[in-house]
């Protein structure tokens, strides 16, 4: 069963969508630096059952076109059940992970895909040199430009 440690609604990790995120808990990578470091002990946190996703999904109904699971590919059956149970309600699926890929299961019930690790010298998705990439699993677009200052 996946936990959350934050639930909340935000405008800018998926480009043009407003999303319904959630901070996964017991994230094994441990990337040294990471913003949510607090979220990294399995055992903290609040189930994100189906009925607890569907309850937020019907909440947000018409005010949301994304969800957004930070992390969770850890347990990838229980993050495929959320994932479909997203899909059907007719909104876009996004997962950042500091993994450099997913497996194919994942990916197919996904919308976009944001990969690579926290590393402090490269920067995230609004520096020209990160090493993480966000795609747009529909078309095979990278779509780190839209993260950067214009």
């Amino acid at each position: 069963m996946l936990k959350f440690t934050d639930e909340q609604i935000v405008f800018q990790e998926v480009p043009g969508e407003v999303s319904l995120a959630f901070t996964i808990a017991g994230c094994p990578l441990g990337c040294k630096g990471c913003h949510s470091s607090y979220s990294w002990r399995a055992d903290q946190g609040s189930a994100l059952t189906p009925h607890y996703l569907q309850q937020r999904l019907d909440s947000y109904k018409g005010l949301i076109n994304c969800v957004l699971f930070l992390g969770g590919e850890w347990q990838p059956d229980a993050l495929i059940v959320l994932l479909e149970l997203s899909r059907s309600a007719n909104l876009n699926t996004c997962l950042y992970t500091g993994l450099d890929d997913v497996s194919p299961a994942l990916k197919q019930r996904l919308t976009y895909l944001k990969t690579g690790r926290w590393r402090p010298e490269r920067g995230g998705l609004d520096s020209p040199h990160t090493n993480q990439t966000f795609t747009d699993l529909r078309t095979g677009q990278c779509l780190n430009y839209l993260f950067l200052a214009q």
